[in-house]
């Protein structure tokens, strides 16, 4: 994977992940200044915005590792952290369905079906994420004279 493509990838998980949990808190967790007020914070609006236009560069850069990163490893065998890649490639798919077939949901059942779905596997998106960049990599073998591909560059 190069460099380009990890920066663009961590960014909208950054962004995205940052707008939407800055959102559930304005959403959820504040209390509206105003008794008439329809939003809990003024900035409560942006956030949601940027949290669905920034969206969409996460799935494009989603496809980008799955190009570069994920099938290299899988078919160089490189095992390690492969848990945690497993975890954001199953979740990603209903992260973003249930994104947005939240915005598209007109009935309120549905909606808070989409939500629910969408909460669950953000958090454990966002789980998995950190877990991923955390977890530590493997040290180069001393036998081997080189390092072991673990980012699938090429």
């Amino acid at each position: 994977m190069s460099r380009l493509e990890a920066l663009t990838f961590h960014l909208a998980t950054l962004l995205v992940g940052g707008t939407g949990l800055l959102y559930a808190w304005m959403r959820y967790l504040l209390d509206p200044v105003d008794a008439f007020a329809v939003v809990n914070h003024p900035w409560q609006p942006h956030v949601q915005h940027l949290h669905v236009v920034a969206a969409p560069v996460l799935v494009f850069a989603a496809g980008l590792v799955w190009r570069s990163h994920v099938q290299a490893c899988r078919r160089l065998g490189i095992r390690e952290r492969h848990k945690t890649g497993a975890a954001l490639a199953w979740t990603l798919l209903p992260m973003v369905a249930s994104g947005y077939l939240l915005q598209t949901a007109t009935g309120e059942p549905w909606r808070r079906i989409w939500l629910s779905i969408h909460l669950v596997t953000a958090a454990l998106w966002l789980a998995g994420y950190l877990a991923h960049q955390l977890l530590p990599r493997r040290a180069p073998s001393p036998f081997s004279g080189s390092s072991a591909p673990t980012s699938g560059t090429g």
